[in-house]
């Protein structure tokens, strides 16, 4: 492997595996079992997240010009905010155990967010001219990332941020969804490299719903209305499953994993707080899902790396 060829789109795997981390501990809570699965997630969740940012830092050392073409890219562009996403998301699985060092994560992560954010959306509306083609699910990523800092920026007391965060998130899914439909339906469709990010339409309403229960403390109108809208999404990603885990293995994979998670654990959230054994159900099968999944991709990427054929190159 040589460094020059690491991806940014590797963050995905980390965004992933917190996921699947939280997603785990969820379903042990609901299930009255100790933390046991989710602390092994949680280590290997760790060494990912480490060997990934010193790969990806050390591209950016060592070959700037690299960085500096995946984000001249009109596609992998909107992949970079998955770095600050990870972080946020690692500071949500850090919270229980570790509230100090999640506490700094987050402080570091929220206005590498917002820089990010920013600049990913100055380069769409700036003087480069996208084409239908360049827009993909993927592009939800940067706002997902918003709403992701009140999962822990409540309960971590910056509440006003959290509302800034989440505000904007919530806008520009609300702008982007239209556009991505659009195109979905009306145009050519996505790359058979591209087409996992389908399932990235899951996550903005489920980590929403999270984010607006932290910020609202009870389930409301509005946020049954994003659960529903991550079950329906997550209806129509089901339909296309059979193709998609047809395709050759990338690393676009990974998409399947962080949307899946979040569902899941909104699922769980929404059972505790309502009382609900049906939704608690509907986590539990996701969650054996998920497993699966992660499980696979595992396989697949371990293999990929084996044989020296994961980022080409």
């Amino acid at each position: 492997m040589r460094l020059a060829t690491v991806p940014v789109t590797l963050f995905t795997m980390v965004m992933g595996l917190c996921g699947f981390t939280l997603a785990m501990r969820a379903g042990e809570t609901a299930a009255g079992l100790t933390h046991l699965a989710s602390g092994a997630a949680h280590l290997l969740t760790l060494a990912v997240f480490v060997v990934v940012a010193f790969a990806y830092l050390a591209k950016a050392l060592r070959h700037p010009g690299a960085v500096a073409e995946e984000w001249a890219h009109p596609v992998s562009l909107a992949f970079f905010p998955a770095i600050s996403i990870a972080l946020l998301l690692f500071a949500v699985v850090m919270l229980e155990r570790a509230p100090g060092i999640a506490h700094a994560l987050w402080l570091i992560a929220v206005p590498v967010q917002l820089i990010l954010t920013l600049a990913v959306v100055s380069g769409w509306i700036g003087s480069r001219a996208f084409q239908h083609g360049h827009l993909t699910p993927a592009w939800f990523i940067p706002a997902v990332g918003n709403v992701v800092v009140a999962v822990a920026g409540v309960p971590l007391g910056y509440v006003e941020a959290s509302w800034f965060f989440t505000s904007i998130g919530l806008i520009f899914w609300l702008v982007l969804l239209a556009l991505v439909m659009n195109r979905l339906i009306f145009h050519d469709p996505l790359p058979e490299r591209l087409q996992p990010t389908l399932v990235i339409l899951i996550a903005p309403p489920a980590v929403g719903y999270l984010a607006w229960l932290s910020l609202v403390g009870e389930v409301d109108a509005f946020a049954r209305v994003l659960l529903n809208g991550a079950y329906l999404f997550a209806l129509i990603v089901a339909v296309q499953a059979p193709r998609l885990l047809r395709l050759p293995f990338s690393l676009a994979h990974w998409a399947l994993s962080f949307p899946l998670a979040a569902v899941t654990v909104a699922s769980f959230e929404h059972a505790e707080a309502v009382g609900s054994a049906g939704h608690r159900l509907i986590g539990y099968v996701l969650m054996l899902v998920l497993v699966a999944i992660i499980a696979g991709l595992l396989w697949r990427t371990g293999q990929g790396l084996r044989r020296g054929a994961l980022f080409g190159g």
